[in-house]
């Protein structure tokens, strides 16, 4: 199997396959796969789904040995595709803790850091209706009558 990314590759039933894609995939591909859904009121909010998770949320885990805790993203790993979060740890042989890796996907965001940037592209106009860009169906010619003083002639 080849060991780099194929930006030619679409899917595969295999799940082998699918592993390896996103394992060889680049970080910035990466990085796409650690959305997590919003809570309601953070959905009713922001008119979203789901968000990126970034340090600082407070996230709730929906699924696994730690479910129903909830606590602030202290480490988002994009390069292994985790996030730990702080309450949420496992115990070691020797007595201490250590922060217990999560996968964005069985994790909920309840609220989110105060980030000026974090909706910098939702805040832009988006087209509305018929009238797309670039499609060319709108005309720029006016369809009023020419009258005599809009009309100019050249001698």
């Amino acid at each position: 199997m080849r060991r780099f990314h194929s930006t030619k590759w679409r899917s595969s039933v295999q799940p082998r396959k699918q592993r390896k894609y996103f394992h060889n995939a680049p970080l910035h591909l990466k990085g796409a796969q650690l959305h997590t859904h919003l809570s309601k009121e953070l959905r009713q909010r922001h008119g979203r789904r789901s968000l990126r998770v970034r340090t600082g949320d407070t996230v709730k885990v929906l699924r696994g040995t730690h479910k129903g805790k909830q606590g602030k993203v202290e480490r988002v790993d994009v390069k292994r595709g985790r996030i730990y979060v702080s309450k949420v740890e496992t115990a070691k042989r020797q007595g201490g803790a250590s922060r217990y890796p999560l996968r964005p996907s069985n994790c909920m965001i309840v609220e989110l850091t105060a980030d000026k940037r974090r909706f910098t592209a939702e805040k832009k106009a988006k087209p509305t209706g018929s009238a797309k860009a670039g499609s060319g169906a709108q005309s720029t010619v006016s369809s009023a009558p020419a009258t005599a003083s809009s009309v100019q002639t050249t001698a």
